[in-house]
């Protein structure tokens, strides 16, 4: 059975930022070509402006991590993804953009909220150890020996990279939201955690299979957003995104369990770069 981790006073000290891990939105827009036409040069040029300060990541007061994509398709023009341990840095982000001179031309299509967190089914070295045991590996070996002291020579800066993660330099993501199935016969929430433990294990080292090739960022939306959790793969190539899902959605945790929500694909690029793409400012004045 899983239980809460221990808390101690520190932990209920009021705060708008959580005790461990970040804040984290993906916010995507549309633009409105109507309402840009109407816009004179100049509060063209000064919403331009704006919008590339707004999403600069070097500007005094942005978040820790901001990055925009490019959208393609219906969903929406752009997004933008933002990271801090404050919330209110995080929302600055969305707020800046829309009172902006290009704010009556921006149409939020879709947000989604959620928090960085190091997952419970990553095992301790004490728990990784077990694994390798159950395994076949022999507790005296070499190999065994070698295997836990390379986790544990890893495992903190694998939970930092979780709870405050690094944007890797990949042109190509996707964001999509997933659930655990309720339903009688394959509701999730009432397997044992050792079974629980056991799927993600099987799907864990499906996706590090990829590792080189594809990165990811697992976000809790549990309590604070429609979906439960929300998944963000960046990708050296585009084709390596469909290949990592396709394989994945074979293993029991997803085949069985998981169910998903809308498909956002990006492509990674400046606030100039976007500007550009959606014609925004093309043929001013």
């Amino acid at each position: 059975m899983s239980h809460p981790p221990h808390r101690n006073a520190a932990d209920d000290t009021a705060s708008m930022e959580p005790s461990t891990g970040w804040h984290v939105s993906h916010l995507f827009y549309s633009f409105d070509h109507g309402r840009l036409a109407a816009l004179s040069p100049r509060q063209l040029a000064e919403g331009m402006a704006a919008f590339r300060a707004a999403l600069d990541p070097g500007a005094a007061g942005a978040p820790r991590r901001l990055q925009t994509w490019i959208v393609p398709g219906h969903k929406a023009d752009f997004a933008v993804v933002a990271m801090d341990p404050s919330p209110l840095a995080v929302e600055a982000v969305h707020q800046r953009l829309v009172a902006g001179p290009l704010g009556t031309a921006l149409v939020p299509t879709w947000s989604f909220i959620g928090l960085t967190e190091v997952s419970e089914y990553v095992p301790t070295v004490a728990q990784y150890g077990q694994r390798l045991l159950e395994e076949g590996e022999m507790a005296d070996s070499p190999s065994y020996k070698a295997k836990v002291a390379g986790y544990a020579a890893r495992e903190d800066a694998m939970r930092r990279a979780r709870i405050e993660p690094e944007l890797p330099p990949w042109p190509n993501a996707c964001f999509y939201p997933m659930n655990k199935k309720r339903e009688v016969g394959e509701n999730w929430f009432l397997l044992p955690f050792a079974e629980r433990s056991r799927l993600m294990a099987e799907h864990g080292r499906t996706g590090m299979t990829f590792g080189g090739r594809v990165t990811q960022l697992i976000t809790v939306s549990v309590g604070l957003d429609d979906w439960e959790w929300g998944v963000t793969l960046w990708a050296r190539r585009p084709d390596f995104l469909k290949e990592i899902v396709y394989t994945m959605r074979f293993d029991e945790a997803s085949a069985r369990y998981a169910e998903f929500g809308p498909f956002y694909t990006g492509y990674v690029a400046t606030p100039e770069t976007v500007l550009a793409h959606c014609h925004v400012g093309a043929g001013a004045g």
